[in-house]
């Protein structure tokens, strides 16, 4: 069974805490974490680009020379892709990349992040969390306190919009919560911080 350090907000560490073995301490499957990275990539696109058809651009209208006599080669629009200025052939249009993966997929693949996680010991328990005030120099402090990476995601258990306002100006740093917990969030981040609270409403949901 997997075990985590548990710490408080000044850096010191509290104790230890035992995690479950069914979420924490599998064998990451590579293939399946790859699926999930490129599935909520895609989901993200937004698929606005659009390019002009030869239909679309302005202008051409008029055939530019006559049929034949002429010596050039047969032309109907100035606006044909092969013309300077003309229409793009076969450009992009606008499109939804989303799609979807399996539930059982999505599921495996955010148990093999959380243990890939524990596995490189780039997971971190907060045994509580509070701010009396929004103050983003408190959890800088705290943050360098618990000797985290360049990128941060912290996982609370509820909204607590205190916490938000303070971290967000932090570069790098992203909070989430248990709901809204993603595979590719966790990948990202180089320290992976969980509130003691939030651990066992995970454990609960990918039971």
């Amino acid at each position: 069974m997997p075990t985590v350090s548990v710490y408080d907000m000044t850096g010191k560490q509290t104790g230890t805490m035992e995690l479950s073995d069914a979420i924490f301490g599998i064998q990451p499957n590579q293939t399946v974490l790859h699926s999930a990275v490129v599935n909520y990539l895609a989901n993200q696109r937004q698929g606005t680009q659009s390019t002009l058809t030869r239909s679309e651009v302005r202008g051409g209208g008029k055939k530019p020379w006559r049929q034949k006599g002429t010596g050039h080669a047969r032309q109907g629009s100035t606006r044909a892709p092969q013309w300077t200025h003309g229409g793009i052939a076969l450009g992009p249009k606008p499109r939804d990349y989303r799609y979807s993966l399996n539930k059982k997929v999505r599921r495996l693949a955010m148990k093999s992040a959380l243990s890939a996680k524990v596995a490189a010991d780039e997971m971190k328990v907060l045994d509580g969390l509070t701010l009396e005030e929004i103050k983003t120099k408190t959890m800088a402090t705290a943050f360098k306190a618990l000797e985290t990476g360049k990128k941060v995601l912290l996982v609370l258990p509820e909204n607590n919009e205190t916490v938000v306002k303070s971290v967000r100006n932090i570069e790098g740093a992203k909070v989430a919560l248990v709901n809204t917990l993603n595979t590719y969030d966790i990948l990202n981040s180089d320290t992976f911080i969980v509130v003691k609270d939030a651990v066992a409403q995970i454990e609960e949901v990918y039971k």
